[in-house]
């Protein structure tokens, strides 16, 4: 319909329409239902060059404690100005935590994950629970759970933070909680409670809380996924994969995804948590998927294909995946690639979807 002809009486409706508070459909709906995902986030791609050369510095200029929290850079999607979100959905940081610096204590309604790039020395307790942070492993910390960290060594350490913070806030349910100001629990134990606990294939341990009758967990109650686990079961994919068997990805290309013990599921509930392993020359085309990621680059490097443009990516490079864009991977000698996303709330609300690169 014409929204801007020249009849005075329609002029004066739309106007009567803005001063009330109303805007008619037929004038947006292209804006409302597009027809395929539009979204403003772009593909993107963050340098591990120049990103932590920036981390070390803020580190010697901004100090650690309370008000700022966390000494924690986010990554802010140029598509999105204004904003420090990786995609709509995704809140993705580099933290930088110094030698003997504590991060104080604090809990929120957002869900987070850890997974840690490179140092040793670190725990953070999650819920009085304290869980050592070394280099390929992902550590949880779900929504409401207390948190801190605490460097016991003499040297840096940083990590990926991931959380659902753009979402949370778009649904209005964000709540934050400040902490004790000393850390509850410096202990530094090589197996978390949770493992000791949790961290055995198979088998779920029985118990008052934990009957054959208990409900299931929302949340993951497995503190950490540790990368000699994660890295073994790779290498055995590939292994499996080159004598032909079924139930792997496909040829060169291994993935496991990191899931919660007592029901199979993510191990967070709005974050979907993966690592991928492509051998020497392997190819691999997602196609495109409705909500958006993040990739890390832990070890190896690469090419990145984001709608049809190509990025070299080596060891430590970030690249965030937006709703619908096409995305595939071409390994030069082989490249270990960790992934997060906001597939899990898709899913719940019924929204995924998926089609090949060329599907519109």
């Amino acid at each position: 319909m014409d929204a801007t002809g020249a009849d005075p009486a329609l002029d004066r409706l739309y106007a009567d329409f803005e001063a009330t508070g109303l805007m008619p459909l037929w004038t947006q709906r292209g804006d409302l239902m597009p027809r395929r995902p539009s979204p403003r986030a772009v593909p993107h791609v963050w340098r591990r060059a120049d990103v932590y050369p920036l981390a070390e510095r803020s580190g010697e200029l901004v100090p650690v404690g309370r008000g700022g929290e966390r000494r924690a850079i986010a990554l802010a999607n140029p598509g999105l100005p204004g904003v420090p979100y990786a995609t709509p959905t995704l809140w993705a940081a580099i933290q930088y935590l110094g030698p003997d610096e504590v991060a104080p204590a604090h809990r929120h309604s957002q869900s987070a994950f850890r997974f840690i790039i490179e140092g040793r020395g670190v725990w953070t307790n999650v819920d009085g629970d304290p869980v050592e942070m070394r280099p390929g492993d992902v550590l949880l910390t779900p929504s409401w759970a207390w948190h801190e960290h605490h460097n016991t060594a003499d040297a840096p350490m940083t990590w990926l933070d991931g959380l659902d913070i753009p979402l949370v806030a778009q649904l209005d349910a964000g709540f934050f909680e400040f902490g004790p100001d000393e850390v509850a629990d410096r202990s530094t134990p090589h197996r978390s409670r949770a493992e000791r606990l949790w961290a055995h294939p198979g088998l779920r341990p029985v118990s008052a809380s934990n009957a054959p009758d208990a409900p299931d967990a929302v949340n993951s109650p497995l503190a950490a996924y540790r990368w000699e686990h994660t890295d073994a079961a790779l290498a055995a994919q590939l292994e499996l994969a080159a004598e032909g068997h079924p139930g792997v990805v496909g040829p060169g290309h291994a993935a496991v995804r990191f899931s919660n013990p007592t029901t199979g599921r993510d191990a967070l509930p709005t974050l979907r948590l993966e690592m991928h392993r492509f051998a020497a020359g392997t190819r691999a085309e997602f196609g495109r998927t409705v909500g958006s990621s993040v990739w890390q680059v832990f070890s190896g490097a690469g090419t990145v294909r984001l709608d049809g443009t190509e990025f070299e990516v080596v060891e430590g490079d970030m690249v965030a995946v937006p709703s619908w864009c096409p995305f595939g991977v071409v390994t030069g000698a082989g490249m270990d690639l960790f992934a997060f996303s906001d597939a899990p709330a898709f899913e719940a609300l019924h929204l995924a979807r998926r089609a090949a690169h060329d599907g519109n």
